[in-house]
C-alpha cells in the first residue's frame, strides 16, 4: 500500500464529522477516530510498516502512550523487534503501582508513540513522566498530526522532535 492509499484508507474509516471537544479543550468540527483505525488489522498493520521508517537507530524501548497508543505502540514493536512500554495517564493504585508497564527505562534512548496529536499536552505530561524515571527521550511519533506550529513549537521546547506518519494536509478538507 502506497502512503497516499494508506492516508485514504485511515480517512475513510476514521475521519468524522459533527461538533467535538478535543482533549486540549479545544472545539472542532471533524474528528479522527483513531480506535476506528487501530481496530483495523490490516490498516494497523501497514501503520506499523510505513511509521517504523521514522524510528532513530538508536531507539531501544517504544512507550506507547494510553491508550491510542497502545495498539501503534504494539503493532510497532512487533514490526521491529524493539521492546515496548506501556505508559498510563497516571500510575494505578494497586498491584506494582507505576504508571510505565513493562520493562525498566532508566537510561535507556525511549522513543514515545501517540497515534493522534494536537497541542501535544499529553506528550509533555508523559515525558516529564518518563524523565523522571531516568528515560532518555528525544523523539515523538505520530500516526496523524492534526495540530501545527503551535505542537511542534512546544514539543521542542522540551528537546523533542516531532515525526509525524501524517499531517492534516495528507486528507481531504
Amino acid at each position: 500500500m502506497t502512503h497516499r492509499e494508506l492516508a485514504q484508507s485511515i480517512y475513510k474509516v476514521c475521519h468524522l464529522k459533527g461538533d467535538f471537544l478535543l482533549r486540549s479543550g479545544i472545539r472542532s468540527t471533524e474528528y479522527f477516530d483513531k480506535y476506528r483505525f487501530e481496530s483495523q488489522p490490516t490498516i494497523l498493520k501497514e501503520i506499523a510498516e510505513q511509521i517504523k521508517k521514522l524510528i532513530p537507530p538508536n531507539t531501544q524501548i517504544l512507550a506507547a502512550l494510553e491508550m491510542g497508543g497502545i495498539p501503534v505502540g504494539t503493532a510497532l514493536s512487533l514490526a521491529t523487534g524493539i521492546p515496548c512500554v506501556f505508559v498510563r495517564k497516571s500510575a494505578k493504585e494497586y498491584g506494582t503501582c507505576q504508571f510505565a508497564e513493562g520493562l525498566d527505562i532508566k537510561d535507556k534512548n525511549v522513543l514515545i508513540i501517540e497515534d493522534v496529536i494536537t497541542s501535544g499536552g499529553q506528550v509533555l505530561l508523559s515525558t516529564a513522566d518518563l524523565r523522571e524515571l531516568g528515560a532518555k527521550i528525544e523523539n515523538v511519533l505520530c500516526v496523524i498530526h492534526r495540530g501545527g506550529e503551535p505542537a511542534e513549537k512546544k514539543l521542542k521546547e522540551a528537546g523533542l522532535t516531532l515525526k509525524p506518519l501524517f499531517v492534516r494536509t495528507d486528507f481531504p478538507n
